[in-house]
């Protein structure tokens, strides 16, 4: 069962996600906030699997709460009204593992609440692109060569796994994991696994 936390400064809006993810056989609400703060206490209170934030909030925005719930083991999903490309990058930095809107379709919502539970960066395909060409991020327009165990590599990367993981997937030794990790970033033009990620997501490689 995905234990799943809304913070949302509408009730009607708190109201209708509740409604639509209780249908849901695998996922149920455990609480509602009205404000960054009070999700950022609740979230240490309940320890929720999953977080669905909005970003503009009283007392503490999104932001702020996602920089509060640094290192927090909730994955947090940025779940906004407000199409503002430049909220994208600092959202994901402070650590949000996925950005989406709230005219997503319900479906794809739930889908996207699995998603991130078991591992994956999600992004809504405005955000992915604000994202990959904010000034800075240094991706390439096209995808570039990759060999079919980098490729691979890109792929767990992509769908959250640690290099210790990608070792055991792979049957291979974690010091050569990091090695394809190093090489896929300077290939890709990328600063992190996440701008990585992205990437893969954009470019169909995940």
């Amino acid at each position: 069962m995905i234990r799943v936390l809304i913070a949302d400064d509408h009730p009607v809006v708190r109201q209708g996600l509740r409604t639509f993810l209780d249908l849901q056989d695998d996922i149920t609400v455990v609480g509602e906030a009205g404000d960054g703060a009070q999700a950022v206490e609740l979230v240490a209170e309940l320890a929720p699997d999953v977080l669905l934030l909005d970003l503009r909030m009283p007392v503490l925005d999104g932001l702020g709460a996602l920089e509060r719930l640094s290192g927090a083991t909730t994955r947090i999903v940025v779940l906004t009204s407000v199409s503002d490309p430049s909220d994208v990058g600092p959202a994901m930095r402070a650590g949000a593992a996925g950005f989406l809107y709230k005219d997503v379709d319900p479906p794809a919502l739930v889908q996207a609440v699995r998603a991130v539970h078991g591992g994956q960066v999600l992004l809504a395909p405005e955000a992915a692109e604000a994202m990959l060409s904010s000034r800075g991020g240094g991706v390439a327009p096209a995808p570039v060569p990759l060999t079919e165990r980098e490729r691979e590599v890109l792929a767990l990367i992509a769908a959250g796994r640690s290099n210790r993981e990608i070792a055991r997937s792979l049957a291979v030794a974690e010091k050569t994991v990091k090695t394809h990790v190093s090489n896929v970033l300077m290939k890709l033009g990328v600063q992190d696994r996440t701008q990585a990620a992205l990437y893969a997501v954009r470019h169909g490689l995940a």
